[in-house]
């Protein structure tokens, strides 16, 4: 396990969108100017906390999934956000001991919880890079992760609820090919996105919240949401609302509307 860099000083003076994730899921690592926020969110789309909830089981389950039925044994999980647990390597090595996770974030909150984040199996490894996904190569130089990937050797790119912070402008679909581009075939992409194709009006008063609390965000339709996987082999069911990818329970009365989740999903296999 390696250890973290020294936090920066965490601004409180606008809302941060990890902090308000955060509120989503019911967590306590937030502050007022967040909870605000999130409840002006809230307020105009009562299907955040859904939302947030059908994330966090799409990464559970395509993480299983990848660890149990196509060998994976290496995670690079961008955008991390607060510790929830059970993240991301506690899922992969509940199934494989010695599964090896890399987490990589930039939000300073996010490296002051970043030693409860790793702990690890003893088998298995887990590190923290702070990096921007803006800034792949950056993040791909960083030692930390040449400690614990090996880049020879398939490793799944995980991409929740992180690629709708990142604007037309910014070319999310070039970072998104450069991190794959250094990745060996049956490697995998495994990424959820949160979508307006089910109430455009109410997205639009999202984005507003966001934009004009300073973080700018671009929720995509499922077409837009595909394009990630150009020249990936999709795993069945393709791109899915959140809670229809290879749910784990058969769907009951509880099931909620894709209106609710407004959120699609995939994971694909690089050839």
């Amino acid at each position: 396990m390696s250890t973290p860099h020294a936090a920066r000083d965490i601004d409180t003076s606008r809302p941060h969108s990890a902090r308000m994730y955060d509120y989503y899921l019911g967590g306590k690592d937030h502050f007022d100017i967040d909870k605000k926020a999130a409840e002006s969110v809230a307020a105009a789309y009562p299907g955040i906390f859904v939302c947030a909830r059908e994330n966090r089981a799409f990464m559970h389950r395509a993480t299983r999934v990848l660890a149990r039925e196509h060998g994976i044994r290496q995670w690079l999980d961008i955008g991390t956000g607060i510790p929830t647990e059970p993240n991301l390597h506690q899922v992969a090595q509940a199934v494989v001991p010695e599964a090896k996770v890399v987490y990589a974030d930039n939000d300073p909150l996010v490296l002051k919880y970043a030693e409860r984040l790793m702990r690890s199996t003893s088998q298995g490894r887990t590190t923290y890079i702070e990096a921007d996904v803006n800034d792949p190569q950056s993040l791909l130089d960083a030692p930390e992760l040449a400690e614990v990937l090996d880049l020879g050797r398939p490793v799944a790119l995980s991409l929740n609820a992180l690629m709708h912070f990142i604007t037309d402008a910014q070319d999310p679909y070039g970072i998104v090919d450069r991190l794959l581009g250094v990745l060996p075939s049956g490697s995998a992409l495994a990424l959820s996105h949160c979508t307006p194709d089910f109430d455009p009006s109410t997205w639009e008063k999202v984005t507003a919240i966001y934009t004009n609390a300073g973080t700018p965000v671009q929720f995509r339709s499922q077409k837009d949401v595909a394009r990630f996987f150009d020249g990936l082999d999709l795993l069945d069911p393709g791109i899915s609302v959140g809670h229809r990818w290879r749910p784990d329970a058969p769907a009951g009365d509880a099931t909620p509307t894709d209106a609710e989740v407004s959120l699609w999903t995939g994971v694909g296999i690089k050839r």
